[in-house]
């Protein structure tokens, strides 16, 4: 067994949960840099998932990927509705919807600004 890594930077952080959110066929994956605009995170991700089970399934396997590879346990919240499911690893907020709940809240809209450098994926 390896050992658990130490702390990663919010940009490793980032880089890992995007991966695992790929390798789970996330879609409309969007990252927006939260560095100077609020104290809640430096990035935060917004994805959805076609259905509930794989929203579930999605947010489930990114927090036992962030346990196995970093030793920490994120903050999981709403994972047995699967509607909308957050996930708080500190340095990155996740975000995984339905399409239709996504949608309907618009989170993106609160925090992209315009002309800035986030990055749609």
């Amino acid at each position: 067994m390896m050992a658990a890594q130490a702390q990663p930077t919010s940009e490793e952080l980032l880089a890992r949960i995007l991966s695992s959110l790929d390798d789970d066929k996330a879609e409309d994956v969007v990252e927006i840099d939260l560095r100077g605009k609020t104290a809640i995170g430096d990035f935060m991700v917004i994805a959805s998932g076609r259905s509930t089970r794989q929203v579930a399934a999605m947010s489930e396997k990114l927090v036992d990927r962030l346990k196995k590879d970093y030793g920490f346990t994120a903050k999981i919240e709403g994972k047995d509705a699967g509607d909308w499911v957050l996930i708080d690893t500190g340095d990155v907020i996740v975000h995984i919807f339905r399409p239709e709940v996504r949608e309907f809240y618009q989170l993106e809209k609160m925090w992209l600004t315009t002309g800035g450098t986030d990055v749609a994926r």
